[in-house]
């Protein structure tokens, strides 16, 4: 029986545990990455581990998400990052060399490596055929420590991909239509692998755009076989000894199976506010807009915004509506300039930012009141632009440009016949935004600069015999990490400061949340299903452990968020019987008797409601490493008790 291309890539990483889908593996890392909006507390955690110099085959940490440089906050930030990157052999890529994901495949990504990222659009590399996770910041700091990352062994889904896109059909509508399929839950547990021979008709930066958005299928990871079209890009971008070819066996063996004819496919978009809730164009009708953003790590490749360019030329944006393009880097800006795309953008009166992430983390470019806002982007969770009653479509670069034009939501089909859009045969290639590490002889002399903002990790304890504390807050089904920690320009700054960034916990569900459990010194959170999906951000669990939650009791978990919740040392647990969720209310005190002798003694905790006076049961599915973790108070405290 042969081996999917996950099943091969994995085994070959495997450091603990047996290829036994649902049981604990732990895999080696070949490299990391980190952005500015989660590094700074994933360098906090590596340097707290006491490892002088990194592990990995490369580390690198990105500038691209707190660009915004309102007050000195983001600046110290960067220079803390920079100075730790140089100090412990990791690689920086500076303010405006672009945003992580597209850096990466450009420059670093290599087929068959296994790569963890703090950032949930890491997936991103399985465009290249790498196994590309996103993580905590922890694991992260733990993996470019040598140590090794462990995921639940995941089951395989091939989606088979037949045909050719017709004209005007987009990468963007390949993933929508998975989305749509299988929704933001249907890919927990599971990696998306993608075959067939429609695969062949497919770029390098369109694989990318779908593999990016699997991050919203709740999947582990998604990936791409790598091929001579893989080989294409690596040469064009001066990396073809990166190129190993990759492949699953003939006959390999899948847990599911989905069959997708590119050909049968039209122009989507994602309506707000979940990537799942999927309609054609055609369905949706011509609905007036208001605002157009073309980027981010899903679509800013210089294929996207070539496109983008084409359709602009020589037109003008229709008078109602703003609308702002960001090249995903500083290759693909450059190569817009040399080659008059940009000038073609520019003419049409789009606003051109820098390359950065931008709206699409809500740092500016938030809609009017009310606005619709057809984006290019992987995420329209409420109030995620900024703008809380903000109406946020997911959309093709193609279709995005030409609703610019019109004012109106267009079916990109009536542009008329499109012309044969090719990568290049190389692109330009200067890494002069890219900061090498000192060599390490010369790493002891290197300063790391702290500003006033950085406040040291936040600290845990051990767990206690019993946990006696009241709900602090109750909420409903997908709850996301925006709506536990919210982004934007705001509070981004303040993810260095856990007891400041604290005061926005929750804020978008409930303002009186931080306040409340500051009083109540310890309590317990209760959820609905799918609790915390979204972005990895390991703040989402940090400024909880901060305000003394000790637990979380949901109807189901989000993949990152409850490994992030572990790493702080809170419990997650889900109702063993969903419907005791609507016997709980806020302020109800429960309370869990020898909780470490109930998780050592099986997957089954016993709960007491005791302002109700019932006891309902809860269920947990930890490996040995993770209840050791818990007891100890997280991974940091675990880390440190090894050594």
């Amino acid at each position: 029986m042969g081996l999917t291309l996950t099943e091969k890539i994995l085994s070959a990483h495997l450091v603990e545990g047996e290829m036994v889908k649902g049981t604990e593996i732990g895999i080696r890392i070949d490299q990391t990455l980190t952005q500015d909006a989660t590094g700074t507390m994933a360098y906090l955690e590596f340097e707290a581990m006491g490892v002088p110099r990194v592990k990995t085959e490369r580390s690198v940490a990105y500038i691209d998400h707190n660009t915004l440089q309102n007050g000195f906050m983001n600046m110290d930030d960067h220079r803390f990052i920079g100075s730790v990157a140089k100090k412990h052999g990791i690689w920086f890529s500076r303010p405006g060399n672009g945003i992580c994901h597209q850096v990466h495949l450009e420059r670093f990504g290599v087929p068959g490596k296994t790569l963890i990222g703090s950032d949930s659009h890491t997936p991103t590399g399985g465009g290249i055929g790498m196994i590309a996770i996103g993580a905590g910041g922890m694991d992260v700091a733990v993996a470019m420590g040598g140590g090794t990352y462990y995921i639940t062994c995941p089951k395989v889904v091939k989606v088979e991909l037949t045909g050719s896109l017709q004209p005007w059909v987009a990468a963007k509508d390949v993933i929508l239509e998975v989305l749509r399929r299988l929704s933001v839950k249907g890919g927990v547990g599971k990696v998306i692998e993608y075959c067939g021979e429609g695969v062949k008709t497919l770029s390098v930066p369109e694989r990318a755009t779908i593999t990016n958005m699997g991050a919203e299928l709740g999947a582990t990871t998604s990936i791409f076989p790598s091929d001579e079209i893989t080989l294409e890009f690596l040469k064009a971008q001066g990396r073809e000894d990166a190129y190993t070819p990759l492949a699953a066996d003939p006959d390999a063996v899948y847990d599911e199976i989905v069959e997708i004819n590119l050909s049968d496919l039209v122009p989507m978009a994602a309506c707000p506010h979940s990537p799942d809730a999927v309609k054609t164009v055609e369905e949706i009708g011509p609905m007036k807009i208001d605002q157009v953003c073309i980027g981010s790590c899903t679509n800013s490749s210089f294929m996207d915004m070539m496109k983008v360019a084409y359709i602009l030329k020589g037109k003008t944006v229709a008078p109602s509506v703003q609308l702002s393009i960001a090249p995903g880097s500083k290759q693909v800006l450059t190569m817009l300039a040399q080659n008059g795309a940009l000038a073609d953008i520019l003419a049409s009166g789009a606003r051109v930012l820098e390359s950065a992430c931008g709206p699409c983390i809500g740092m500016g470019q938030s809609p009017n009141s009310g606005g619709i806002s057809l984006r290019t982007f992987n995420r329209n969770f409420e109030g995620r632009s900024g703008t809380k009653d903000g109406q946020i479509y997911l959309v093709s670069p193609e279709l995005a440009a030409a609703s610019a034009l019109t004012g109106v939501l267009t079916d990109p089909r009536t542009l008329g016949e499109m012309p044969e859009f090719k990568l290049p045969e190389h692109f330009l290639v200067n890494d002069n935004m890219v900061v090498e590490p000192a060599p390490e002889e010369e790493m002891d002399s290197i300063e790391v600069l702290r500003g006033p903002n950085i406040k040291p990790f936040p600290t845990s304890e051990p767990m206690p015999k019993d946990i006696d504390a009241k709900v602090s807050l109750k909420v409903e089904d997908n709850i996301t990490t925006d709506h536990i920690m919210p982004a934007g320009a705001k509070i981004l700054p303040l993810r260095s400061n856990i007891p400041e960034i604290s005061k926005y916990c929750f804020a978008v569900c409930d303002e009186s949340f931080h306040d409340r459990a500051l009083e109540m010194g310890k309590s317990i959170i209760v959820g609905g299903s799918n609790y915390g999906q979204g972005s990895s951000r390991e703040h989402a669990a940090l400024a909880p452990l901060y305000l003394g939650v000790k637990a979380v009791i949901t109807k189901s978990f989000a993949r990152i968020h409850m490994a992030n919740l572990i790493n702080a040392g809170i419990v997650p647990m889900t109702f063993a019987d969903e419907a005791d969720y609507d016997r709980i209310d806020q302020e109800d005190e429960l309370r869990i008797e020898n909780i470490a002798d109930q998780i050592a003694a099986g997957d089954v905790i016993k709960v007491t409601n005791v302002t109700k006076g019932f006891d309902f049961d809860c269920a947990v599915s930890f490996s040995d490493r993770q209840k050791e973790m818990l007891y100890a108070g997280g991974l940091l405290n675990y880390t440190k008790n090894k050594n």
